[in-house]
């Protein structure tokens, strides 16, 4: 993936996030997705912060979404690897968080939420 690509892709991904829409944030990632994320404890009760496959990232952000209904991200800068977007966010109470995103076939297989001081909010 190139810089140009994973700015496009980075901002299709916070519009998608901001209109709250599930089926467009989830139209970025496979079937078979593995997303980690500290928040995933916080909402699910599930120590090991992991959830496998499309319906249970649904599942996850479809509470998420019900518990934070003012989410909001605005991107502040974009990385790329050779399969991977790295995306530095800021979200709706001001913090800072990185958001790590492994693509296969154009699509998210894997990602995983990375948070600093923000979290204990």
């Amino acid at each position: 993936m190139d810089l140009a690509s994973a700015r496009k892709f980075a901002a299709d991904w916070q519009d998608d996030w901001n209109s709250h829409d599930l089926e467009r944030i989830l139209a970025h990632y496979h079937e078979d997705v593995i997303f980690s994320s500290p928040m995933i404890a916080r909402f699910t009760g599930d120590a090991s912060g992991t959830v496998r496959g499309k319906s249970a990232l649904r599942a996850y952000w479809a509470r998420g979404l019900e518990l934070i209904p003012d989410l909001a991200f605005e991107v502040m800068d974009v990385r790329v690897g050779v399969d991977t977007v790295v995306i530095d966010y800021r979200n709706q109470i001001g913090g800072r968080v990185y958001e790590v995103l492994t693509f296969r076939d154009g699509l998210v297989s894997s990602g995983l939420g990375a948070y600093g001081e923000t979290l204990a909010r």
